[in-house]
């Protein structure tokens, strides 16, 4: 499929996931439309939340004890929630819903049916104890504003998960658009390319700034440190990269090849993320352990939890809400 087609088709399923959640909104929020930010409701954009209604963004059940409500509202901090969480594009807000009540709840075992490439369990290696952390900050990695991870399953075996839904990539790394505006343009900026500019000593402004990715990176990847690239290896692969470093590298500071995986979990109706999509496509091959790496759908996670009649009520709200 040629880029302009996958395009065209994007903009086909970004349309009929407004259309869904349109419905969903008619459907359960038909004497409350007060709790959104346009309550005539606007076809070409998804419905958000008012501030003060946020957590209505959240699944959950209504006859939930609120001690288990709280806990699970509290997995993500309200400053951790990122800026369009109210929003029901949000993907942060799906994890919450999918992870969050699975945990709280104690059903994170339904997920065991889920393997990746290699054989072995995506996202449970334990018992349904296993601990689970949403936005958990990473602090081995040398970064001023740390590395979080949208799901993370600690233990001997450590597991994270990289959620997309509308998204269309992984997340780029934003050092090309620093504007010239910023006071430290020079040292920041980046045109995409992995060389030395603005008179910088290293080819990446990010070591620059004694960040370690490039440190650990000959260790996962089969990339070269040593030479330019053009265009960088981590322009378009930013976000996996960094969940894989985040699991690769221990506490103190040295790399572990077996130790974890990270999955992405995406949307399987989005057209850029066919077969994992590009970014997925070249991290999985320039990794020196492929199992590294693992893929899934929400489609797939959704049909796991079906298995569990306990949890209906949220396999049904995902459905109503989000089409799975």
């Amino acid at each position: 499929m040629s880029q302009r087609v996958k395009s065209e088709s994007y903009n086909e399923y970004a349309k009929d996931i407004v259309r869904q959640f349109m419905c969903y909104r008619a459907s359960f929020f038909k004497e409350n439309q007060r709790v959104f930010d346009r309550p005539d409701g606007d076809l070409m954009r998804p419905p958000v939340f008012l501030p003060e209604y946020a957590d209505m963004n959240i699944l959950f059940h209504e006859n939930m004890p609120l001690e288990v409500k709280h806990h699970l509202l509290c997995l993500i901090s309200d400053d951790a929630r990122h800026e369009w969480f109210r929003s029901m594009n949000s993907s942060q807000a799906l994890a919450q819903s999918v992870f969050g009540n699975l945990s709280v709840i104690g059903n994170l075992n339904c997920l065991n049916v889920l393997h990746g490439d290699d054989g072995k369990p995506l996202f449970i290696s334990g018992s349904k104890k296993s601990p689970l952390q949403m936005e958990y900050p990473v602090d081995s990695l040398g970064e001023s504003k740390r590395t979080s991870l949208d799901v993370f399953i600690d233990g001997d075996y450590k597991v994270a998960v990289e959620c997309k839904f509308i998204e269309d990539g992984v997340g780029p790394c934003s050092r090309p658009d620093v504007k010239k505006d910023d006071k430290k343009y020079l040292m920041k900026h980046c045109d995409g390319r992995y060389i030395r500019q603005h008179g910088r000593q290293e080819r990446c402004s990010l070591t620059d700034a004694k960040i370690k990715y490039w440190e650990y990176v000959p260790y996962v990847f089969k990339w070269d440190v040593t030479m330019d690239h053009a265009p960088c290896p981590l322009l378009d692969t930013y976000q996996i990269v960094r969940n894989i470093l985040a699991v690769c590298v221990t506490s103190d500071k040295k790399v572990n090849l077996k130790g974890g995986h990270v999955v992405l979990l995406y949307d399987a109706r989005n057209p850029l993320f066919e077969d994992g999509g590009i970014a997925w496509q070249k991290v999985k091959e320039a990794l020196r352990e492929r199992d590294l790496l693992q893929k899934c759908t929400w489609q797939e996670v959704v049909a796991a939890m079906r298995n569990d009649k306990e949890i209906s009520w949220l396999t049904d709200l995902l459905k109503a809400k989000y089409g799975f």
